[in-house]
């Protein structure tokens, strides 16, 4: 008298295959209705609005300096300056 049959040994389930579909509508769902939501703070909203500030002629020329002499490698960083701005952080 056999017992197991031994020629089902990688046999499928069929109950696992259809819980195993509900399960996986189930989760389905459940992300379409998660949303994701973004906050902006009032700090950021400040920085937002101070990009439209209007910059005197000196200031856009000196700034297109700025620009040109990093483009063609010519700023100069001291960097006796950039230690003393930031001891003060330091300490």
């Amino acid at each position: 008298m056999k017992i197991n049959d031994n020629q089902r040994i990688g046999a499928v389930n069929p109950y696992k295959k259809t819980g195993d579909a509900k399960f996986m509508s189930h989760a389905a769902n459940k992300k379409e209705k998660a949303k994701d939501q973004v906050e902006i703070s009032a700090e950021a909203k400040e920085m937002l609005d101070a990009k439209g500030i209007v910059r005197t002629e000196e200031q856009a020329q000196r700034i297109e300096e700025l620009k040109a002499s990093v483009a063609s490698g010519t700023y100069y960083v001291d960097a006796n300056k950039i230690a003393e701005k930031l001891i003060p952080y330091l300490k």
